[in-house]
C-alpha cells in the first residue's frame, strides 16, 4: 500500500520545518538512503533520506517547495511496485498541523511569518469586517460621488484663496515712492533682526517681492542691485550679525527595506531573550598573557609542518577550557530548574555565524582529544555547519560553549548563556599590549577573557577558581600537554 513522506522531528525543539527543495519529482523511483528533500529547522538546513519503507514511486507531492508543515504531517506519497495513488488523495494531516500549512493559509497581503506568529486569523477577522461595513453602507451613483468631490475642492479652493489673500495683505506695505511693498515674512524677520530698513532693497522675488535672499545678500552701499545676484554670502557691515545659511533640502537616497524573521533568526530571538530575561547573568573577566602560548604554537607548528596541520591560537584555548571544565565541573554543568546536572566529560559548544544567524555545533569529549586532533576536527564542524549540513546530534548536548570574536578584532564582550547550560565564554583577540613585568613597561601578546555565569548555580567564588586555572593553563600552555 502507499507509504507516506512525513515531516521529521530533527531537533529537539522543533514542531514544524519549512520545505526548502525537493530533489525528486513525481514519477521519480526513491531508493532508501537517497537524498529526497531539503527541510528547515529551527536551527539549520537539514538533508532528509529516504527509508527503507519509502523504496518505490514518488506517486505525490503534498508540501510545495516554501511551504511549512508540523512535525508528523504527510509531505509525499510513495507508491509500491504496480500501486496507483489517485489524484487528489492526501494523507492525513496530525492535529497540530492544521494551522502550519504554510503559505495556502496565509491571508492575502500578510507574510508568511505573520502567518506563523499567529497574526493570520486577525488580519483574516479584520478583512471580514471590514467587507461587512462596506456592504452594510449605502450605495452612492457615481454621480452624486462626483458632486460630492467637487463640492469638496470649490470648498477647499475657497479656504486657500482667502488664506493667499490674508498672507498678500500682511506681506504688503508701502515704500518711499508711495509704492507698493512686498516683504515674503521670513524676509520681515530676518531684516529685523539685523535692523535692515527694508525700503533700502529691490526684492528679487515675484512681483518685486523681498525674499530671504535678497535680506542675506544686502550691502548697505549698493541699494537695489540684490535683484540680479546669485546667491552667496555678501561680506557683513560689522553692526549686522552672521546671515543664516541656505541649506540645500536633503531628501531619501533609497527606499527603506523589512525583512521578515527567518525561521532560525526567529529561534535565536526567542531563545536568548529568554535566557537573558530567566536567568540571573554575572560576569567576570581575566587578560591572559599569551606570549608564552603564542611561541610554543609557532614550534609545534614547524615540527607537524608535513601533516598539513596547523594549531591555531583557538586550539589551544578550546583544549584549556575543556581541561579546566573538568577540574571545576561545577560550571560544566545543565540546570533546568529544579536539578543541577555535573557531566565528567567535556561537550564544547563552538558558536558559528552564519549569514542568517548563528549555530552552535558541537565538539564531544574534546576533554579527551590532542591538540591536532581539535584542529581537523573542529575545522570540519565549522565548515560543515557553514554549509548547513551538520547532523542533528553534531548540534544538540553542549555542556559549555565558546564564542570567539577575536578574528574580527574585537578586545572584549560579554555572551549571553545558551540554556540548560549555566556558563559561556567569550573570548578576545590575542594583541600587543604594553604591560609591567618587573617594574618595566613592557610589549607582551594579551587576551581579554569574559565569563558569563547563570548565578541560579556558580557562585562568584566558583566562577573565579575556574577562570584561575584557564588562566594559568593558557600562561604555562606545556601543562596542557602533560
Amino acid at each position: 500500500m502507499p507509504v507516506e513522506i512525513t515531516m521529521p522531528q530533527l531537533s529537539d525543539t522543533m514542531t514544524e520545518g519549512t520545505l526548502i527543495k525537493w530533489y525528486k519529482k513525481v514519477g521519480d523511483k526513491i531508493k532508501p538512503g537517497e537524498k529526497i528533500a531539503d527541510i528547515e529547522t529551527d536551527k539549520a538546513v537539514m538533508e532528509q533520506e529516504a527509508f527503507d519503507e519509502h523504496e518505490g514511486t514518488l506517486a505525490q507531492i503534498l508540501v510545495k517547495e516554501g511551504e511549512k508543515a508540523a512535525v508528523g504531517q504527510a509531505l509525499a506519497i510513495v507508491a509500491g511496485k504496480g500501486e496507483k495513488v489517485e489524484a487528489g488523495a492526501k494523507a492525513p494531516v496530525a492535529a497540530s498541523a492544521g494551522a502550519a500549512a504554510g503559505s495556502k493559509s496565509t491571508p492575502s497581503g500578510a507574510s508568511s511569518h505573520d502567518s506563523e506568529l499567529g497574526h493570520g486569523p486577525i488580519e483574516e477577522g479584520r478583512a471580514h469586517a471590514r467587507r461587512e461595513t462596506v456592504h452594510d453602507e449605502p450605495e452612492h451613483s457615481s454621480e452624486a460621488i462626483s458632486m460630492e468631490a467637487s463640492a469638496t475642492m470649490h470648498k477647499s479652493r475657497g479656504t486657500m484663496s482667502a488664506a493667499s489673500t490674508g498672507i498678500a495683505e500682511r506681506d504688503e506695505e508701502r515704500g518711499g515712492d508711495g509704492a507698493r511693498l512686498r516683504v515674503s515674512p521670513l524676509a520681515r524677520r530676518m531684516a529685523a533682526e539685523k535692523d535692515i530698513d527694508l525700503k533700502q532693497i529691490n526684492g528679487s522675488g515675484p512681483g518685486g517681492r523681498i525674499i530671504q535672499r535678497d535680506i542675506v545678500n544686502f550691502k548697505p552701499s549698493e541699494r537695489g542691485s540684490q535683484g540680479s545676484q546669485s546667491l552667496g554670502f555678501a561680506k557683513q557691515d560689522k553692526k549686522t550679525s552672521t546671515p543664516t545659511p541656505v541649506l540645500a533640502t536633503r531628501s531619501s537616497s533609497g527606499q527603506k527595506e523589512v525583512i521578515p524573521l527567518t525561521k532560525i533568526r526567529s529561534v535565536i530571538a526567542q531563545r536568548l531573550q529568554q535566557s537573558k530575561q530567566n536567568i540571573p547573568h554575572f560576569y567576570e573577566t581575566i587578560d591572559v598573557d599569551a606570549e608564552e602560548l603564542v611561541k610554543l604554537r609557532e614550534r609545534m607548528n614547524k615540527t607537524i609542518e608535513k601533516t598539513g596541520v596547523r594549531i591555531s591560537v583557538g586550539d589551544f584555548v578550546a583544549k584549556a577550557v575543556a581541561t579546566a571544565l573538568v577540574q571545576h565541573r561545577a560550571v560544566n554543568a545543565h540546570f533546568n530548574g529544579t536539578e543541577i546536572t555535573q557531566y565528567p566529560d567535556v561537550h564544547l559548544g563552538m558558536a558559528v555565524a552564519l549569514p542568517n544567524g548563528l549555530i552552535v555545533p558541537v565538539l564531544r569529549n574534546i576533554n579527551q582529544m590532542g591538540l591536532a586532533e581539535i584542529r581537523v576536527r573542529s575545522a570540519d564542524l565549522v565548515d560543515r555547519a557553514r554549509a548547513q549540513k551538520l547532523k542533528q546530534d553534531e548540534m544538540t548536548g553542549a555542556t559549555f560553549t565558546v564564542s570567539n570574536l577575536g578574528t574580527y578584532g574585537v578586545r572584549e564582550f560579554s555572551a549571553i548563556i545558551n540554556p540548560p547550560e549555566v556558563g559561556i565564554l567569550a573570548i578576545g583577540g590575542a594583541e600587543k599590549r604594553p604591560v609591567v613585568r618587573n617594574d618595566q613597561l613592557v610589549a607582551r601578546t594579551m587576551m581579554t577573557m569574559t565569563l558569563s555565569a547563570d548565578h541560579r548555580v556558580v557562585d562568584g567564588a566558583t566562577a573565579a577558581e575556574f577562570l584561575r586555572t584557564l588562566k594559568g593553563l593558557l600562561e604555562e600552555p606545556g601543562m596542557m600537554l602533560v
